[in-house]
């Protein structure tokens, strides 16, 4: 991605009585020298983060995002963000950008070790265009996350809920997928159980009931899920979270993984199983991720 705007924040005390924020911003050039080199988001993807998809300047479920990048920060110790800080810095941004579709990025990191923390940022860029998947779908492969179901729980550093900017593991995985043949990768628990994809969620359809993995297995609680669960609801659907073993999985009636971007991508093929890819379904699904919402 080429960067096309970038905002510096002075974090704010998240108790701090302000409505005003914008001696606290600064506008960067996002192609320019920006952090030092003791930054620990870079040395060690010591951070948070969220992505913000903006349609024709809205940015999209900007609360839902915003209490996840809270909740991020919380698991990882770092200061609670001021979220009227980091609202006013996402419209700040997404105003300037143009039409069509664009991803704001907010970062919350560390900082610099011994030094002043922590450091904040917000880009925004032009996404890329996902027409294709989002009508023809993704072929999946699954593969071992290394932890079982409950690891969560018992091991909380592990951070398996926030949304870290240490996505090494990510990318590994969904180049794994490309040497298999695939497009992406969902995650499986050591004991079978159904994650998500390294950059998404996961949504399946088994007659009129539409289930994701439970985020109690560590998992992000995806903001794209939580706005699909109210349209579907909505619509007289009953939607859920279980527990799903990798079984289940490839004997979906159809299957999506959704995000803020890439939106709603139906799922082809899991492994070597065929998922039918509800045409109609998903171009409502993407019709509503479109609309202005949050």
């Amino acid at each position: 991605m080429t960067w096309r705007h970038a905002l510096m924040i002075d974090p704010a005390a998240s108790g701090a009585d302000l409505t005003d924020f914008t001696a606290t911003f600064s506008d960067v050039d996002p192609a320019g020298p920006v952090l030092s080199l003791g930054e620990l988001s870079a040395q060690r993807g010591d951070g948070v983060f969220e992505s913000i998809g903006v349609v024709d300047g809205h940015p999209q479920d900007v609360t839902a995002h915003l209490e996840r990048l809270a909740h991020s920060a919380r698991l990882c110790d770092l200061p609670r963000p001021h979220l009227g800080q980091w609202r006013a810095a996402v419209h700040v941004v997404a105003e300037r950008c143009p039409a069509g579709e664009s991803v704001i990025k907010l970062v919350l990191s560390r900082g610099v070790d011994r030094g002043p923390a922590p450091t904040a940022w917000v880009t925004a860029t032009a996404a890329p265009d996902f027409t294709r998947v989002r009508r023809d779908g993704v072929r999946v492969v699954t593969l071992d996350r290394g932890i079982d179901s409950d690891a969560s729980a018992r091991a909380p550093w592990l951070l398996l809920g926030a949304k870290t900017l240490s996505y090494a593991v990510n990318m590994a995985a969904i180049r794994e997928a490309h040497r298999r043949g695939a497009d992406d990768a969902v995650f499986v628990s050591s004991d079978g159980i159904v994650l998500e994809a390294p950059t998404a969620s996961v949504i399946l359809r088994f007659g009129d009931r539409f289930v994701t993995p439970e985020p109690a297995a560590g998992i992000l609680h995806g903001t794209t899920q939580l706005s699909l669960f109210a349209f579907l609801a909505a619509r007289g659907f009953e939607v859920g979270y279980e527990r799903v073993s990798v079984d289940r999985l490839q004997r979906a009636e159809s299957g999506w993984l959704v995000s803020s971007v890439r939106l709603a991508a139906p799922i082809a093929r899991v492994d070597d199983h065929p998922i039918p890819v509800d045409a109609a379904l998903t171009a409502s699904f993407n019709d509503h991720l479109l609309s202005p919402r949050g």
